[in-house]
């Protein structure tokens, strides 16, 4: 009896230790379907834009382009400043910046569309192209963005606002730039000169 007691108990405090990891002890994670077709190129998605017209990401074939989840109430909102520089700098060789507003994380774009664009005129005078409000992350992500995490990995998945990927001209991910990186950063530049069409 104490032998199966004993037993029991063992079962019992092997379980507990198990369970936590196998219950998924990554949440901030989500696995990318395995439908996903990675021998697409990014042009081959579309957005909408955030004025309500069609975005094909075919539009930009031949240039490069930064595609940055962005958000209105973030700390990392001055970003848009110098993704405005980076486009008044390179878009006459050839580069598109592109502003997906996400209200993935922290709750940080609550508006509607036309809110999130007159905020970006008014306080950061953008005019690069901006689609509507987007999920860049999970199982419910746009397309490109379930794309981009099953070309990249998990490692390159958006984590929080003003995540980068970097689209060459033939429409493969040259690379990807976590939040902090700004976007007036020698990485970014170095990799944006890098891809620009020749």
């Amino acid at each position: 009896m104490r032998r199966t007691s004993l037993a029991i108990l063992l079962t019992i405090t092997t379980l507990g230790i198990l369970a936590p990891p196998l219950a998924g002890s990554n949440p901030g994670s989500a696995a990318m379907p395995s439908s996903v077709q990675t021998s697409k190129s990014a042009f081959d998605f579309d957005f909408v834009a955030i004025d309500g017209k069609p975005l094909p990401l075919s539009d930009y074939a031949g240039k490069a382009v930064l595609v940055v989840n962005t958000a209105s109430m973030c700390g990392y909102t001055p970003q848009y400043t110098d993704l405005q520089s980076l486009w008044d700098r390179y878009r006459d060789r050839g580069l598109v910046v592109l502003g997906v507003p996400s209200n993935d994380f922290g709750g940080q774009e609550p508006g509607s569309a036309e809110q999130i664009k007159d905020f970006c005129e008014v306080n950061f005078s953008v005019d690069f192209p901006m689609t509507d409000k987007q999920v860049v992350t999970g199982p419910k992500a746009h397309p490109f963005y379930r794309w981009a995490g099953a070309e990249l990995g998990a490692a390159a998945a958006p984590r929080w606002n003003f995540h980068k990927y970097l689209v060459a001209p033939d429409g493969r991910l040259a690379n990807w730039f976590p939040t902090a990186t700004s976007p007036a950063s020698d990485q970014v530049i170095k990799a944006v000169e890098a891809v620009l069409p020749k």
